[in-house]
């Protein structure tokens, strides 16, 4: 089954994905060819555990190689252009209007986002609540904990 959602990518995580894509589709696949091949060569595939390995590694490989081509099929380059309102490759100062503490985040697509590195999906609360929003406007999330509101400080 195929996704067609619309997914964002940054001109580096499409190049990454390209470069894996690549490396998957060649010195990977033959890499498991050659694994499949030895464990035939063994005999009884019934009770043959290096050709059951190879044969999962091979699925897993193929899967992923279909996850690329489907995400860079429908990705959208989000270019580093100065932004007005908090879009995908927005960075956001916001601060807790309760705690008063300030945050930077930068909206990314699902694909990159990393909350270590400050990067969270346009698809998450917080994402969602910041998309189309400028500077000065409030954003609220709503989570088991209760509700949040954020403003917005700066927008780059």
């Amino acid at each position: 089954m195929e996704n067609t959602e619309k997914k964002y990518l940054s001109k580096e995580k499409h190049k990454e994905l390209k470069k894996e894509l690549e490396e998957l589709t060649g010195s990977k696949r033959k890499e498991i060819a050659e694994q499949l091949e030895y464990a035939k060569s063994l005999g009884d595939l019934s009770e043959n555990a290096e050709y059951h390995e190879a044969r999962d590694a091979q699925a897993k490989l193929e899967a992923r190689i279909s996850e690329i081509e489907n995400i860079l099929k429908i990705a959208t380059i989000v270019s580093e252009k100065q932004h007005t309102i908090a879009e995908v490759g927005s960075r956001v100062t916001i601060k807790n209007n309760e705690t008063k503490e300030k945050e930077e985040w930068q909206i990314v697509g699902s694909e990159e986002a990393d909350f270590e590195a400050g990067k969270i999906s346009n698809e998450s609360p917080l994402g969602e609540a910041l998309m189309g929003k400028g500077t000065g406007d409030t954003a609220e999330i709503t989570t088991r904990k209760g509700t949040t509101t954020y403003s917005i400080l700066k927008i780059e």
